[in-house]
């Protein structure tokens, strides 16, 4: 069984974000790129385990992004990926992503496709059923457990006020969330043999994308807080009918 892990190069959450171009362009000077964690820490580390176990032969990886994102696909490498493919192409149009991805899947077959639940820069969270849609394969989002038995996966999700266990013949793409495996965090060993698998940068396809960012804006700073003394209730009360905000 092969499978393809879905990874996205994601913005340090410590980093301090700021805008150029009249906040049209995300600017990146200064900034420290990651994998996305729902990707490494879930959707990989899952698939990694299955290999382990068996159940599964090849682990590829494959992110859609320019030179610049090669150092985040090496570090997925370096804990366990065979080989990576690096698609040519720049974009934050969640189509085009998707796109981009079951262009190049379609020319290898995969029997499972993980990702994470979504990215942690713009939270779409929607690549992995488009993925699914343009490849016409069943899809299982935010999964908690997934299981694979022949060709048959049996995965857990988390629903509103519970849980719910679903199977599904492959092929099949699943997207993952906590719960699905336990972080690793690359070994020596695996860094070194990192930097010599494969790492394949296929062109992009003529896809159109089918959304643009026209601004970005950063939200409302805090405002201080207004402290009341506890013998003031009539202050309290009525900073509470003037001032404050349901939210």
């Amino acid at each position: 069984m092969k499978i393809l892990v879905c990874i996205s190069q994601v913005p340090d959450t410590t980093t301090k974000i700021a805008f150029s171009d009249n906040n049209t362009h995300f600017s990146t000077q200064g900034v420290t790129f990651i994998i996305n964690p729902y990707d490494e820490w879930y959707a990989l580390v899952r698939a990694l385990e299955l290999k382990e176990s068996g159940v599964a032969t090849d682990v590829h990886l494959i992110t859609v992004g320019k030179a610049d994102s090669e150092p985040v696909i090496r570090k997925a490498l370096a804990l366990g990926g065979d080989e990576a493919i690096r698609v040519d192409a720049d974009s934050n149009d969640t189509y085009a992503v998707a796109a981009q991805i079951a262009q190049y899947a379609k020319t290898v077959g995969y029997d499972l496709v993980l990702c994470g639940k979504e990215s942690i820069d713009y939270n779409n969270g929607s690549v992995g059923a488009m993925v699914a849609e343009l490849l016409d394969m069943n899809f299982l989002g935010f999964a908690a457990k997934i299981d694979v038995a022949g060709t048959t996966a049996t995965v857990n999700r988390e629903i509103e006020g519970g849980e719910e266990t679903d199977t599904c013949d492959l092929p099949l793409v699943i997207s993952c969330q906590k719960g699905v495996a336990e972080a690793r965090i690359p070994n020596m060993r695996g860094i070194m043999a990192a930097r010599t698998k494969p790492l394949k940068v296929v062109p992009a396809a003529d896809i159109q994308p089918l959304t643009a960012i026209v601004a970005y804006e950063m939200p409302p700073a805090k405002t201080g807080v207004k402290m009341i003394p506890a013998d003031n209730m009539d202050e309290l009360v009525n900073l509470l009918h003037t001032e404050a905000k349901v939210i």
